[in-house]
Order: C-alpha cells, then structure tokens, then sequence
C-alpha cells in the first residue's frame, strides 16, 4: 500500500483554506458591522497602565504612592491642527516643540499612537480636555509618577524613567514600550517586576473628529491593569529620618541592620537629596542639575564609596588570630612606637587591653605572626603564602567582593593578594615589611559602609551574618522575599571567642569613644581614624547594642571628620538610642552632632 502521507496533508491544507475563506467571507459579506464602524468610526488601542505598587517602612508608613499624570498620544496620520499659535498656547508648548515632537512620532509610526506632551498634571488636563475634540488624532492616557510624603531615603528607594532605547533592545519579553517608566535604581530598579503591575488594553471607537463613541463591541476584547505588587521594606521612616537630620551638610554614610536578620534599618547617603526632585515633568531638568552638583549627591556612599576601615579591622585580625591558635587572651606585647605611631596608652598590653586602646604597634606584630608562620624559609615566599591563607579567612568576613543587597552597583571593596603586590613590587621582591599596615586597616584595604555595619552584625551575632537587604515583604507576603536573604553565613570563628572580643569592645567605648556612652544600654562598639592623603582624616565608628541582646549593628562614616571618638562615635550613639528608645536624651551631644565642628 502507497504511502498516504502526502494525501492528508493535502486534505488538511485544502479543510484550513475552506474554514479562512469563509470567516473572510461573514467578514466581509455577511456582518457588515466592521464596515459600517470603518466608515464613521476609528477604532483606538489604547494600553491600560497599571498603577505601580507602593512602598512601605517596617512599621507601614508610607515611603512611595503614586500620582497621576496624563499624556497626550498623537496618531500623526489622523492629526489636523489649524491655527498652530492657539494650539501651542493651549497645550503650553513652543512651536519647535511641537515640530520636534511631531517629527519624531512619525518616524516611529504615522498609524500608530506615540507620545506627544508628557506628564500633564490633574489641573492642566482639566484645562485641556474639552479642546481635545478639535484636534482629531490626539487623545489622552493616563499614567502615574511616583511621590514620596516624607522626602526620605532617596537612595535606597530608587526613582523610576522613561525607559531607553538599550532597555527597550534588552527586553526579550517586549513588555515595554517607547515612552514606559521603568525603575532605574536603588528598590525600583531591583523590584521592578513585581511593583510594574501588568498591563491592560482597551479597544474604543472615536469619530472623525475624536469624539469618543464608547467601547469597541462593548468591551469584548478589553483586558483589566493588575496593580503592582505593594513592598514592604526593612527600613524604619524614623530613624532614617533622624540620620539624615544628623547626617545634613556632611559627606559620608550610615548604616545601620538588624543582626539577626539582616534587614536594613537605615541607609543614609550624604550628601542626599529630595527623592520629589526626581519625578514629574521635571525629572530631566532636576537629575541634570543633581548629576552636576560637585558635591555628588547621586553617588550611593553606602554601596559604592570605598574606604580603608581602620582600626576597627582590628576586631578581624584579633578573631583570625585567636582561631588559628596563634593570639591567646594572654598574648602580651609592648606599645612600641619604633614599629608604628600609636596614642599614649599603657603598655604592655594583651588583646583585650589591644582592642580597648586600639594599640597600632600590638597588631604590627600580631599581624606578622599571621603572615610569617615559617612555612617556608625564604622570607618573601612565606610572606606571600601567608597573605593568601590570610585573606582566605577575611573573605568569610564579607569582605573582598560585593554582599549582594538588593540595589545595582554594590562595589565589593578589596582585599588584596600576593597578585597585588607581584604586579606592583615584581614576585618575590616584597616582605611583611612592604604590607604591614594592613595590620591597623590602611594600606591596599578598602571596604564599603555596607560591608562595615555587616562586620559588627557579626560581631553581634557571634560568628554569622544574613545577607543584608532592604526587602521584608511582597504584598504582605514574607516568604516571597529572595531566597538568598534567608541563608546564614558562618564566617569560621567559633563562637566563643567572640566573648572576649564583645566585652573589649564594650569597655573600648569608655577609652576611644567616651561620647557614645549611653545609660542603661551597653553599646559595644570600636572606633577609626582612616588616614586620608587629601585632607583631614575620616571619622569610623561601628557598634551594635545592646551587647547582652543586640537589636541594632550600626556603621558610621564622616569623611574629613577626624578622629572616630568624635563625628562617627556619636553619630552611632545618637541612632542607637533613637532606635531603642524611641527619642533622645542628650540633647548637648545631638547638637554637638548637626553643629559638626568635629575637628576642633
């Protein structure tokens, strides 16, 4: 029997064309009701936005909501206008405006709507819409821009755009597009697909002369918006609030974390901005503004900013040591300032006494117990293979690359290798003597404020840290936050020899930092003076209270501050209390603090 194959292929062909030319046929023949709307009526896609989801504090205050705003959408082909001059005066447009925006809509597409005049407020629509029907080929879509009530945390929530012609390239799914808002950083940028909603469309008929003549087959065809997702966040409005009132006229970051759960309390960036300069019609002549402000209030200090962390690396070193059986509670040394400049304090000391003066000379040499274990006899050799079991051990810490918060850009900071100093010195032309003030965090260290508030949560938690983060609910929802805010980091230091170094820590707030004493609540915190080539040096203190139950873990950095004990030690005192207690009780020290003359 031949093969039958080619035969019901055919049959199969010949049924589909049978069944396409008679839907033409009732089309065009029988239901004259496409025609008879093509003749009086235009039928309008018009792309439903949803309203993107709000942004919440902790404590459910508000941080974001949306207003709307209201575009006028040209179809070029169907667009008439007579008197040119009225038309500009009405719509508050110049005519090289109008030619420009004209000019470019019909080179997207002369059938298809595009976007004429953006963002129109409530009251200008108002104005507006009962000259639209004058104008056939123009109607109006409404959209929102976002707003924030309280002016805050500009840098953590993100602001929204129009989308660019790359983004629109990238986006495989063509959800998008030209003219769409779209999160551009910081919680916007990150949550964007769950706070942009889905879109909606509906079909309507207009006339000749843009009259609206209601839906298209009564709305058959129609698709509902869905909102976006609501998000709460992990910051508290208040006490991010009181940073930045701290934090004004300085440069510098604060941060601030639950330890037990990494969620972000505070994210400050000074100098900051009010996130209302980012939204509406404004937008372009506002960033232009800010992006040029040398003062760089744009650039996300908390992320990106990196720095030596000082003396408070110290902790780090005094954990590593005490792990590798090379420091002992006992480990005694003499201040000897031949080896590094230190402050006047007792001497000799041993670790606890070590970390509570912060005693440079102490971990010259501990450090260089670390790094020369007589592995090897050639000096330079042992150097090197101790620098890489040493850093090993400082990656776990959180250092040396990027935490992974939920905002684009996080920097990682640098925590160097043999690799470093083979590239610079040449290999095996360097010893301890070439990096020994990565002992006391100077040298080749850099860390970011993120990743110091993230050491003194491990610090507080005794030897592990979650991932920090700024995302602690989706629609109410906690289980629906990233799965990777969820997993514990253990750093490799078992936890009882956290015991000493929190009680030094404690007691060191009474040598370094005497003004971050706060009654009733032991704060264990360490200070840093990084050391800064271009002019004063920058003020570091990090903490966490209280020591016995730690609620908070807080980093602070103020550059061209000076000594730690001062600008950052009290800036981190200030947004414990306010953060345990709820308000404040040294007034003298909070104005100390916005008065910022640290440095005299």
């Amino acid at each position: 029997m031949k093969d039958q194959r080619p035969v019901v292929i055919l049959i199969f062909i010949f049924l589909v064309s049978i069944i396409l030319l008679t839907k033409l046929f009732m089309i065009q023949v029988v239901d004259d009701s496409f025609m008879k709307r093509a003749e009086s009526n235009a039928i309008q896609r018009i792309v439903d936005h949803p309203y993107r989801g709000l942004i919440y504090d902790r404590n459910g205050k508000l941080l974001v909501f949306n207003n709307p705003i209201f575009d006028v959408m040209i179809v070029p082909k169907e667009f008439k206008v007579g008197d040119t001059t009225r038309f500009c005066e009405l719509f508050k447009i110049s005519k090289e405006q109008l030619i420009e925006s004209y000019t470019a809509a019909r080179k997207y597409s002369s059938v298809k709507p595009s976007t004429l005049i953006k963002q129109f407020s409530t009251k200008d629509f108002a104005r507006i819409q009962d000259f639209l029907v004058d104008y056939p080929g123009l109607f109006i879509t409404t959209r929102s821009v976002r707003s924030y009530p309280n002016a805050t945390a500009a840098h953590a929530l993100g602001y929204i755009g129009e989308i660019s012609a790359g983004q629109l390239e990238r986006d495989t799914l063509k959800y998008y597009a030209q003219g769409d808002y779209v999160g551009l950083s910081g919680l916007e940028r990150y949550y964007e697909n769950d706070l942009r909603g889905r879109k909606g469309v509906k079909y309507k008929m207009v006339n000749v002369r843009g009259v609206d003549k209601g839906p298209f087959k009564d709305g058959e065809y129609d698709t509902a918006s869905v909102a976006g997702k609501n998000i709460t966040s992990t910051l508290d409005m208040d006490l991010q609030l009181y940073g930045e009132m701290l934090m004004a006229g300085k440069t510098g970051s604060v941060v601030a974390i639950e330890p037990k759960t990494g969620e972000i309390l505070a994210m400050i960036s000074a100098p900051f901005y009010n996130p209302n300069e980012l939204t509406g019609a404004d937008f372009s002549k506002n960033y232009r503004k800010l992006n040029g402000d040398p003062s760089k209030p744009l650039f996300n200090r908390p992320i990106m900013a990196m720095y030596p962390p000082g003396s408070i690396f110290k902790i780090v070193q005094s954990l590593i040591g005490l792990q590798e059986g090379i420091l002992t509670p006992n480990t005694t040394f003499a201040c000897n300032r031949s080896l590094v400049a230190c402050h006047n304090h007792p001497s000799p000391v041993n670790l606890f006494g070590a970390i509570r003066n912060s005693c440079n000379p102490y971990y010259h040499q501990a450090f260089r117990m670390i790094i020369n274990q007589e592995v090897s006899s050639n000096t330079f050799k042992d150097t090197e293979i101790g620098l890489n079991a040493w850093r090993e051990k400082v990656l776990k810490f959180g250092l040396g690359s990027s935490l992974g918060v939920d905002m684009s850009n996080e920097k990682g900071g640098s925590i160097p290798s043999s690799k470093l100093y083979d590239r610079v010195y040449g290999e095996g032309h360097w010893k301890y003597s070439t990096i020994y003030s990565l002992s006391i965090g100077q040298g080749e260290l850099l860390v970011t404020p993120l990743q110091m508030a993230n050491l003194s949560a491990v610090f507080a938690n005794k030897g592990y840290y979650y991932t920090p983060h700024l995302i602690k609910e989706v629609d109410g929802d906690p289980t629906l936050i990233p799965a990777k805010y969820q997993i514990k980091h253990e750093v490799g230091i078992d936890a009882h020899h956290f015991d000493l170094i929190q009680d030094a820590m404690a007691e060191a707030i009474y040598g370094t930092a005497a003004r971050a004493v706060l009654k009733d609540i032991t704060i264990a915190g360490k200070t840093g003076t990084a050391q800064n080539p271009h002019g004063e040096d920058h003020s570091v203190f990090f903490a966490f209270a209280p020591k016995e139950d730690p609620k908070i873990a807080i980093a602070v950095y103020v550059e061209n501050a000076g000594w730690g004990g001062r600008a950052a030690a009290s800036t981190a005192s200030l947004m414990i209390e306010k953060y345990l207690r709820g308000s404040i009780t040294r007034p003298a020290l909070e104005e100390y603090v916005l008065a910022g003359n640290f440095i005299y």
